[in-house]
């Protein structure tokens, strides 16, 4: 009796699969436990105390310490790579990111994207595709949704470009509509357990500040911080899908090194609630050493009793000197890798 073959395994959804307004329910719902914050720290590490500490939350209005903020947005977005980004070529940037809600040890949390754009690359080859990305919990309540463009290929170089659409997207999410957490309050903060004095009004707009330490990737330990996400985008494990046979390290991860290191001198700005924009410049790979600086770009009061929001750019390198950016040309420097525009909450 002959064999059959049937095709059961999933190649990833190409640039001409997808089409303008269809909204994908994305595999697999998972329940956050304490493991992943125990992951998330030691991988980064990651220290700042509001999600270090049940008691420190608790002394800050919160029930218990929440799973980090850059770790929720982790496993969301790693829900969605299966549908949105197997076959990316890079993910290129993102926008109108806000946290809605906090994300506690027992949440279950699950994704959905609506594609909101499409344009075809002039090789031919590839195509950006727009989504915009919700996070939701068990009980149907959004924990925090965003906008991300990837450029993906393309299965068939004969297939009809579709119709180019570019959403207009908000370069700032205004203060005004950040989310704040119930009952946050920053009114009774402990600045010596946080682990620096800085307060919202010691920050000046224009201020920047070299986060002075550095982290070298390792081939290893990147693989398992994208493995932890469930993120199963080819580029980052299979060293043969790309022409230079490098694996490239996954753009989250080094957002998260960045944040990490910019702990030493932004210790207090303790919850990110925002993402106004990022952009990957250049990408990473195992043998780099990641350092950060970042910029004051704005301040704004807050309702919230003791709390204020500060929106920073944060910005990873591979070295160089700090504070530099971009080139004569406008294009960002070959030692840039990260450029990243986002609001957090800052005792005042």
């Amino acid at each position: 009796m002959a064999a059959t073959t049937t095709a059961k395994t999933n190649p990833g959804r190409f640039f001409e699969d997808y089409r303008l307004g269809e909204v994908i329910r994305h595999a697999v719902p998972r329940t956050v436990s304490g493991g992943e914050r125990a992951l998330y720290h030691a991988l980064y590490p990651a220290r700042h105390a509001l999600y270090s500490s049940d008691e420190f939350a608790r002394g800050a209005g919160l029930p218990s310490a929440p799973v980090d903020d850059l770790a929720a947005f982790h496993l969301v977005f790693g829900k969605t790579v299966p549908d949105i980004s197997l076959n990316a070529v890079a993910n290129l940037g993102y926008a109108e990111g806000r946290w809605h809600l906090p994300v506690y040890p027992g949440d279950t949390l699950r994704a959905e994207s609506e594609v909101i754009g499409l344009k075809q690359n002039s090789n031919g080859k590839s195509g950006v595709v727009y989504v915009r990305t919700r996070g939701l919990n068990q009980r149907d309540e959004v924990v925090l949704d965003y906008v991300r463009w990837v450029m993906v290929r393309k299965r068939d170089l004969a297939a009809p470009a579709p119709e180019t659409v570019i959403p207009e997207l908000q370069k700032v999410i205004p203060a005004a509509d950040l989310v704040i957490p119930d009952g946050l309050d920053f009114s009774g903060y402990d600045f010596d357990l946080a682990g620096e004095p800085h307060r919202w009004g010691d920050y000046v707009v224009g201020e920047t500040i070299d986060h002075v330490d550095g982290v070298t990737v390792e081939e290893a330990e990147h693989m398992l911080a994208t493995r932890l996400w469930q993120n199963t985008a080819k580029v980052h494990f299979d060293a043969t899908f790309r022409p230079d046979g490098q694996r490239l390290i996954y753009g989250g991860h080094v957002i998260s090194l960045a944040r990490a290191l910019s702990f030493n001198g932004l210790a207090n700005a303790q919850m990110i609630v925002g993402l106004n924009g990022g952009a990957h410049a250049n990408p990473c790979y195992s043998g780099l050493t990641v350092k950060a600086w970042s910029e004051v770009l704005d301040k704004a009061e807050t309702g919230a009793p003791g709390v204020g929001a500060i929106r920073l750019r944060l910005v990873a390198t591979s070295g160089g000197d700090p504070f530099t950016l971009k080139g004569a040309d406008g294009k960002y420097l070959s030692h840039v890798l990260l450029d990243l525009d986002y609001w957090a909450l800052m005792p005042v």
